[in-house]
């Protein structure tokens, strides 16, 4: 292991070269034939599904009984040629498997429907360690559609393993490194050490392993980590710095493996510490990475972990100005059942090629070709940085790919509370971001904080909306408050909420003991006219003549139009762990709301010239020199 400090020197250790399973021209693996998932807790049917009789799934073989078929139309079991066909020039695949015993290997390819076909097939008879090997051509996939294996047997037992899916290459596989983010999840972050060194075929194409340690409980206080780290050797770095936000976490990586010469600079494999891994996203996406016609942002997809059959999304797109990001491109699947079927009975797989404008950092590979062109990330401390990234690359001529089939597991966002102090940085960010890549609409952005401004008002979210009013006064305070990284910014914002009790999660345990002042009031359907019901709302809050005195929400009905009814509330967490309870304070809502209205005001006519500033100030901000200045790095 080679551990560094904020302060030491950042050049590479001795693991510079290649690995040595990839040759510099001839075939690049592109993906495993996997039949089961890295453990008991990813759903085997994400891998291999047993559509008839009985199978033996495992790891990297499955055996078929008499009688049995399996297929691998499958989230992780398809080789998504649609992707392989718009982004590179390869032009066929060919996957390789050995077989023993009797039965039927297929290639079977889908269209934009999901509709199969056959593309090649051959019967095997009592064979020992026979290697079937198809060729598919990457010719009929241009709008969607993939490929995957049909298994099966008839009187007699087939085992089936080492599923190799590879295609051509041309020119060197380039050195890239994983960077893990890491901020007080220590257990999860040595999960996923652990997970790279459980799998040595993924770990071996790569080449360092950078842990940036951002927390106040680090990594290397437990026994786990000796352990893992004796594991990983020399490929694992070590750094330790103070907490520069997910940005700073995740850019000291990208700014360690792209020091020196070009030719001395790796490609950027970013992942989140508190993921699942699925260790195959590591050979899916360098793969595919080092294939494209040109430099491209590679991303994966999130998969969520409280309910692992799920996608988040497969593709996604900002509205900058409406400050939303994790938008979904039309025709991506969002929120989708994996395991489901549609309404033909067929499975629920991505067969529309989409095409994403950026994509998360839970897992995402940047070349270093890209940083060398567009410099690095904002020091947005959290939030937005990889949108701003991904859009600035587009802006240059970088697209970015979600490739779908290469996914990990993070928590889910369903799952998170809105109300909590990063929302801040979501807020603020998106202004920057707006500032940076669209025509910074003062009347469109003053619409929607608007919007927010109100809603938050009459749902009683007091710190809410003083989170969004100092995210507006600091965008327009200038590119100057980004001069020590936001990390002031982090703290102030913590203080300013401490003062509203409603943004305290309480225990329901720690409520007085009396039920009728818990009765559950359940939200009823969206209401016609918005503007007549928050008129209606607002009148309740001024009179006091609320329908409800006191009552509980689920974290579920916990709409503006719903909570707005009660004089208190005590409404659930969206992690359900407990409670936040709402009292109406209608000095602090007039308060609030008159100092709303000055920033919207201040950003309808301040908003154009300070968005110029931040336009301006963006190469100083994104450069090597001042990243350098924020990790104390001598260079």
């Amino acid at each position: 292991m080679l551990r560094t400090t904020d302060t030491t020197d950042t050049s590479h250790d001795d693991v510079t070269a290649a690995p040595a399973d990839v040759r510099a021209t001839g075939r690049v693996l592109a993906q495993r034939g996997l039949f089961f998932g890295p453990s008991g807790q990813a759903p085997e049917d994400l891998y291999s599904v047993v559509e008839r009789g009985a199978a033996r799934r495992r790891r990297h073989r499955v055996d078929l009984a008499p009688g049995s078929k399996v297929t691998t139309n499958t989230y992780f079991g398809r080789f998504h040629a649609a992707y392989w066909q718009r982004w590179t020039p390869v032009a066929d695949v060919e996957v390789e498997a050995v077989v023993s015993g009797t039965g039927r290997v297929r290639l079977l390819a889908s269209d934009t429907n999901g509709v199969w076909r056959i593309v090649a097939t051959e019967d095997v008879e009592n064979a020992t360690e026979h290697v079937v090997r198809f060729v598919g051509p990457i010719d009929r996939f241009l709008d969607g559609g993939g490929m995957y294996l049909e298994l099966s047997t008839e009187l007699a037992e087939m085992k089936v393993s080492d599923v190799r899916w590879s295609v051509a290459t041309t020119r060197p596989v380039p050195r890239t490194d994983i960077v893990i983010c890491s901020y007080n999840r220590v257990e999860e972050c040595l999960d996923t050490l652990q997970a790279l060194v459980d799998d040595p075929g993924a770990l071996a194409l790569v080449g360092t392993v950078q842990v940036v340690d951002q927390g106040s409980d680090p990594l290397e206080s437990r026994e786990r980590f000796l352990e893992v780290s004796a594991a990983l050797g020399a490929q694992l770095r070590y750094t330790r710095q103070p907490n520069l936000g997910g940005a700073g976490g995740f850019t000291r990586g990208l700014f360690d493996a792209t020091a020196g010469a070009p030719e001395e600079q790796s490609d950027v494999f970013l992942m989140d510490d508190d993921v699942m891994l699925e260790p195959e996203i590591i050979v899916r996406l360098t793969a595919f990475a080092a294939s494209t016609t040109k430099p491209s942002i590679v991303g994966g997809q999130m998969l969520n972990l409280l309910h692992p059959g799920y996608l988040h999304v497969a593709a996604e797109r900002a509205d900058s100005e409406k400050l939303i990001n994790g938008l979904q491109i039309p025709g991506a699947l969002k929120e989708a059942d994996l395991l489901g079927a549609d309404e033909r009975g067929m499975p629920i797989n991505q067969e529309l090629r989409v095409d994403s404008e950026y994509n998360g950092w839970w897992s995402c590979l940047i070349p270093a070709a890209i940083v060398r062109e567009i410099d690095y990330p904002l020091p947005l401390f959290f939030q937005w940085d990889d949108v701003e990234y991904g859009y600035r690359a587009r802006a240059h001529g970088f697209p970015t790919v979600t490739l779908p089939g290469a996914g990990v597991w993070h928590a889910d966002f369903g799952w998170k509370d809105w109300d909590e102090w990063h929302r801040y940085f979501n807020l603020r960010n998106g202004l920057i971001m707006a500032a940076l890549h669209t025509g910074f609409s003062t009347k469109r952005i003053n619409i929607r904080v608007g919007h927010l401004l109100s809603t938050y008002l009459i749902a009683m979210h007091y710190g809410l909306t003083a989170t969004l009013c100092q995210a507006i006064e600091d965008f327009l305070d200038g590119p100057e408050i980004m001069e020590d990284g936001s990390v002031g910014a982090a703290a102030e914002i913590r203080r300013i909420r401490a003062a509203y009790p409603e943004t305290v999660v309480h225990p329901i345990s720690e409520l007085p003991d009396d039920f009728r002042e818990l009765q559950a009031v359940r939200a009823s359907n969206e209401p016609g006219n918005l503007w007549l019901t928050f008129a209606k709302r607002a009148a309740y809050h001024l009179t006091g003549r609320l329908p409800f005195r006191t009552g509980t929400v689920a974290a579920g009905d916990a709409h503006w139009w719903h909570v707005s009814q009660f004089d208190r509330a005590v409404v659930t967490d969206m992690g359900e762990m407990g409670v936040r309870i709402r009292q109406r304070d209608n000095d602090q809502a007039v308060t609030l709301a008159k100092r709303g209205l000055v920033a919207m005001n201040r950003l309808r006519t301040e908003g154009p010239g300070v968005a110029q500033r931040w336009r301006d100030a963006v190469p100083a901000l994104t450069s090597r020199a001042n990243w350098a200045r924020l990790y104390g790095v001598d260079e």
